[in-house]
């Protein structure tokens, strides 16, 4: 019995280890080209935003911050990434989409969900704060004002 609850206690350990650190993952952008996710937070301060067309909280999240975006940037240096999960029926939308709202970020696709599943997304939108490919901070939904309790976490992860 003793060495059930060890087992269980390891297992959930690392489960619970693994969603601290950014999988290691190729994706695609909008162009085609291939993104390592291993590259993207090295000294750097980045935001993963998971996102789909469909979802009207992602939407409204995403139009909140591009409107501060350009002063995020300038203050603490932090790049933005909108990983679509529109799978192979909906991602045609999210190209169209993009360019309609001007949105400035660099935008990666996860049709098959295979990063959704990793970082456990339940449901969009998730927001994540990386840097060094260790998740920071990691909040769900979206509801007005949110973004400024993100800014504040970049401030405070800026500062470390």
């Amino acid at each position: 019995m003793k060495s059930f609850f060890l087992t269980l206690f390891l297992g959930v350990s690392l489960l619970a280890s693994a969603q601290d650190q950014l999988p290691n993952m190729v994706l695609k952008n909008l162009n085609g080209e291939e993104v390592s996710l291993q590259d993207i937070s090295k000294d750097q301060l980045v935001i993963v935003s998971f996102w789909a067309t469909w979802c009207v909280p992602c939407l409204k999240e995403l139009e909140a911050v591009h409107d501060v975006y350009p002063d995020w940037q300038a203050e603490t240096n932090v790049k933005l990434y909108a990983v679509s999960i529109d799978d192979a029926r909906t991602v045609k939308r999210v190209r169209p989409l993009v360019n309609g709202k001007g949105w400035e970020y660099e935008v990666l696709l996860d049709t098959n969900n295979e990063l959704k599943r990793k970082v456990g997304v339940a449901a969009p939108p998730l927001t994540l704060v990386i840097k060094n490919n260790k998740i920071l901070y990691r909040h769900s939904g979206y509801a007005p004002g949110a973004e400024d309790e993100l800014y504040e976490k970049l401030l405070e992860f800026s500062n470390q």
